[in-house]
């Protein structure tokens, strides 16, 4: 308790979005006037990380400059990780993964009593594209009941977003330490080494992986200059080191989806001072600012986008990252829940907390969905009814206690083997549809029901 009570007193984060920051945990550590100086500081040794290529356009363009006391490329060889982790996908074919136009839904998995730290309770449910090719997504779930003791992971497929639902996680990198909280999202970008511990002894939650871009906040357009997720609510790690020899260190590199691992004698995480825009970051999702209708209909869920990964094509993404926030609900005259829906998009959901409006039963907090591309969707029987029973008791009213979300691509997923083979797969979910029934009618409810008003005066000319 103690020691968790020190790193919480000596944690500190810098605030903003694309930023250039620069820190130091020994001041003077940073060069001056130049990144790679002939003799750094303390005689540290620069190396750049980046995230974009050489010449990418400015506006777009991710590095950072490490300031360390040994640099990365000191390991031995990799070689593939014994044993193999095989629920692991990266390039999505029919050897490992088949399509599915069905409604699919996933209870909530079971955190494992055997010893299992992110690494090994990490798999993939679904996903689209190639690593290798540069383009495409990955969703997985993880699983885990211990930290990562003396290794450290490296995507270098692609980045990593992470949803913890229950269970806290400590994560170090090599720009310093994050705390991410249920409620809470991470993002650990391409290339980037980090070790995952858990103060609360379990964890479980989602990560989507995108290949070949990076994330970005959404264009606000008619909304104007503020709302949505604000660039100063995201909060980047300060620079943090280690010094001490750490003799049979793994690196775990997940490279074309598959794991290899490298020994070396010290920690990665000794990065003394560093300055640049490619940085892993955290966010909470209680400080999203949500839009709403304020008069009828219902929004299109893109109001509550958190974060985007773009395609070229202008409009079309390769991931959204969407949040259901809790927020008030006043349109009149308005199904208020998620109208019925078919998507060229394909949609990911998961729910950590409460409950979501459109499913009054059946999708609890750790569970997950999936409807992809033009299959229809939309709220359950249940939901419906209960909705039009009030069609006369419609003010105002607030959804609270609640966070669910949506990963939305473009592509269109295949899901893996395993995942259509999992013992939580709900294989009654069609059912929460099937008690819809037909209300039509040849008289105009609406025009029956609807109150008698005061004819309005002509406008005289």
């Amino acid at each position: 308790m103690e020691e968790e009570k020190k790193k919480l007193e000596e944690l500190k984060y810098q605030s903003g979005f694309g930023n250039h920051f620069s820190s130091e945990a020994i001041a003077g550590a940073l060069p001056l006037d130049q990144n790679s100086p002939l003799i750094c500081p303390y005689c540290l040794y620069a190396e750049q990380i980046s995230g974009t290529s050489f010449t990418s356009p400015r506006k777009l363009n991710q590095r950072s400059w490490l300031y360390r006391i040994k640099p990365s490329v000191t390991h031995e060889p990799f070689k593939p990780r014994v044993p193999a982790h095989k629920k692991l996908v990266s390039e999505f074919d029919s050897s490992n993964s088949r399509t599915n136009p069905t409604q699919l839904r996933w209870r909530a998995e079971d955190i494992p009593e055997s010893a299992t730290d992110f690494v090994d309770g990490l798999y993939t449910i679904c996903g689209a594209g190639s690593s290798f090719l540069r383009h495409g997504f990955a969703i997985h779930m993880y699983v885990a009941n211990k930290g990562m003791k003396d290794s450290a992971f490296c995507n270098a497929d692609g980045d990593f977003l992470l949803v913890p639902q229950v269970g806290r996680l400590w994560i170090d990198t090599e720009c310093g330490r994050l705390l991410v909280s249920p409620g809470e999202i991470a993002v650990i970008p391409q290339g980037f080494r980090f070790s995952v511990d858990l103060p609360d002894g379990k964890s479980r939650g989602y990560v989507a992986e995108i290949y070949g871009a990076h994330f970005q906040l959404p264009d606000l357009g008619p909304i104007g200059a503020n709302g949505l997720a604000a660039p100063r609510d995201f909060l980047a790690p300060t620079a943090w080191f280690e010094d001490a020899l750490r003799p049979d260190y793994t690196i775990i590199q997940k490279f074309g989806g598959e794991l290899f691992t490298a020994k070396q004698d010290f920690s990665p995480f000794n990065v003394v001072a560093w300055h640049g825009n490619y940085v892993p970051y955290k966010y909470d999702l209680q400080k999203f600012c949500p839009y709403n209708t304020v008069l009828l209909d219902h929004a299109d869920p893109s109001i509550n986008t958190v974060l985007t990964a773009p395609t070229d094509k202008p409009g079309v993404a390769l991931l959204d990252f969407v949040i259901f926030p809790p927020r008030w609900l006043v349109a009149e005259h308005t199904f208020r829940p998620p109208y019925y829906h078919r998507n060229c998009m394909s949609e990911f959901m998961g729910l950590i907390y409460g409950a979501y409006e459109a499913k009054a039963d059946g999708f609890l907090p750790g569970g997950a969905s999936l409807h992809s591309c033009m299959t229809p969707h939309g709220p359950d029987t249940t939901t419906y009814e209960a909705t039009i029973a009030r069609v006369n008791a419609m003010g105002p009213s607030k959804l609270t206690g609640t966070m669910a979300f949506m990963f939305e691509s473009a592509l269109i997923p295949r899901v893996c083997h395993w995942a259509l083979e999992s013992p939580f797969l709900d294989h009654d979910y069609y059912q929460c549809w099937i008690g819809l029934k037909s209300h039509f009618s040849r008289i105009d409810l609406n025009k029956t029901n609807a109150e008698p008003t005061e004819k309005e005066p002509r406008a005289s000319v």
